[in-house]
């Protein structure tokens, strides 16, 4: 039997027993400009998220993503691509060995990354932060792959590791990030499926 409920944005459909979320967000940027729409889906098997993007962060440029993840919530796929602009596409054995779909060769700079950092949305910030389960006070250091906006790409369009640490400062609620590669942080609040609300001076609920 299959089960929906849907309201503003939030749904759960019951499959057979099985509780699958899912919820629509939109962003606009700090200044209130550019536009994004995403879809969010989570259940036992793990997390899709898929959205595109008319961005204004260090350029304007549109952009569409697709996001999955493993029941363990370890990124196993990626799509990016950049209208009139490049692709990319890569998948992860969930472990931290990553592979090019299109070059059709492995990706050894990316080892040991298990979540995806997409620069043109807030999106993903909600799968380490799902992965991670940390307690109230409890920092943890990851490596992400971090897929570059448009003026960031250099040579192949491919994320490239980068260091980060997650803070939960209340569970289920606020986190802080830290951009170790970039001595960037920001205090993330999520919303009742994990996504992030407001993205201080960067991105914000539209």
């Amino acid at each position: 039997m299959l089960g929906i409920v849907s309201f503003q944005g939030f749904g759960c459909i019951c499959h057979m027993g099985v509780l699958v979320l899912q919820k629509t967000v939109q962003w606009v940027d700090w200044n209130g400009n550019g536009l994004e729409y995403c879809f969010c889906q989570s259940g036992p098997d793990g997390i899709e998220l898929e959205g595109v993007v008319v961005g204004t962060r260090h350029g304007h440029y549109g952009g569409s993503y697709l996001v999955v993840t493993d029941a363990a919530l370890a990124t196993r796929e990626v799509k990016v691509s950049y209208v009139g602009g490049a692709e990319m596409h890569v998948t992860s054995d969930g472990k931290g060995s990553w592979f090019d779909c299109i070059a059709k060769r492995d990706l050894p700079s990316l080892a040991g990354c298990l979540d995806v950092d997409i620069g043109i949305t807030p999106a993903t910030n909600m799968l380490p932060i799902k992965r991670l389960k940390l307690a109230e006070g409890e920092a943890r250091e990851i490596s992400a792959a971090y897929v570059p906006l448009p003026s960031q790409i250099e040579d192949d369009f491919l994320p490239r590791s980068a260091p980060q640490r997650y803070t939960c400062l209340m569970p289920d609620h606020r986190y802080r990030y830290e951009g170790l590669f970039r001595n960037f942080s920001a205090e993330l609040e999520i919303d009742d499926i994990g996504l992030v609300i407001d993205y201080p001076d960067t991105f914000r609920r539209a």
